[in-house]
């Protein structure tokens, strides 16, 4: 199985770890390729902005079984106007999954709103499989999930929740990413339109205020009630602020259910934590709740 990684957006500082990534991958029965343009920089991206486009189109052409991210950061944003969503799309009609998070998440949502092609969130080369074993190296529900996704064989993942939604049991399509990247595509031709959806999300290093308010947005604009269910996955934080004074994640969560009647469950291993699920993008789901264990399928 043809597995090329490639550099949509932020610049990837060394070498070292995409070659540990590359090595890795090849032992879980990947044939890797790194595209020509993958360790280039400029400035805070990989390559400039013609650079990386030009990069997108040649692996859409090539059409790997995988085309897997070597990192986020941002730089998509940048070059969505001028991608060839059809040219992307046909790609994943001849069999490529693209697979990323975090910045990538512009990508997948462009290619669900202008072609309505499916898409893998998921890990990212560098993040997942380049980590040093000194720092935990990769993870095995990560990896594992990952491999069964590429080759087909997985087709439903689960984890705990709260208690409160069992017997919850909802269908829609899956759709989501990063919280901030998906908000900046909002009023933009990028947006995809789901109604009766169900939206994941996760994000990092945002401070639980801000998290609540880019939800509230989504809320006051009407998206979060279109939506069959909101599944939250990891939001990080490195560095609490001392203002915060009892208010947290929890507290904006417990603000946002009180708002809508749209099931808002938490506990999804989802976002920049090193284990992680593999999801499908633009695919429909079906999502039940059996006491605290949640089941999504497709």
């Amino acid at each position: 199985m043809k597995l090329v990684l490639f550099s949509p957006s932020g610049v990837v500082l060394h070498a070292a770890p995409l070659r540990l990534a590359a090595k890795r991958l090849g032992a879980l029965g990947f044939e890797v390729a790194l595209d020509p343009a993958a360790l280039l920089k400029h400035q805070r991206f990989a390559g400039d902005d013609e650079v990386r486009l030009q990069a997108l189109h040649r692996v859409a052409a090539a059409a790997p079984s995988v085309a897997l991210a070597t990192r986020g950061g941002y730089g998509l944003t940048r070059v969505l106007d001028r991608i060839a969503w059809k040219r992307m799309a046909r790609s994943v009609e001849r069999g490529t999954r693209w697979v990323g998070l975090s910045d990538v998440t512009a990508l997948q949502l462009g290619l669900l709103a202008h072609t309505g092609a499916p898409s893998w969130a998921g890990p990212t080369a560098v993040e997942d499989f380049g980590r040093a074993d000194a720092d935990g190296g990769v993870d095995e529900v990560t990896a594992g999930a990952f491999g069964e996704a590429m080759r087909g064989e997985l087709h439903a993942v689960g984890f705990r929740t709260e208690a409160g939604f069992d017997g919850l049991q909802r269908r829609g399509l899956l759709w989501g990413g990063n919280l901030s990247v998906l908000l900046s595509l909002l009023g933009t031709p990028h947006w995809p339109r789901v109604p009766g959806g169900i939206l994941f999300l996760e994000d990092v290093n945002e401070q639980p205020y801000r998290v609540e308010r880019m939800l509230l947005q989504l809320l006051q604009a009407g998206v979060l009630g279109a939506q069959r269910a909101v599944l939250l996955g990891d939001f990080s934080v490195r560095t609490k602020s001392p203002l915060d004074r009892g208010f947290s994640l929890r507290a904006a969560v417990a603000q946002l259910r009180a708002r809508t009647k749209v099931p808002i469950v938490t506990g999804l291993p989802f976002g920049h934590v090193p284990t992680k699920l593999t999801l499908p993008v633009g695919r429909r789901v079906e999502l039940a709740v059996q006491g605290r264990d949640v089941f999504v399928g497709w």
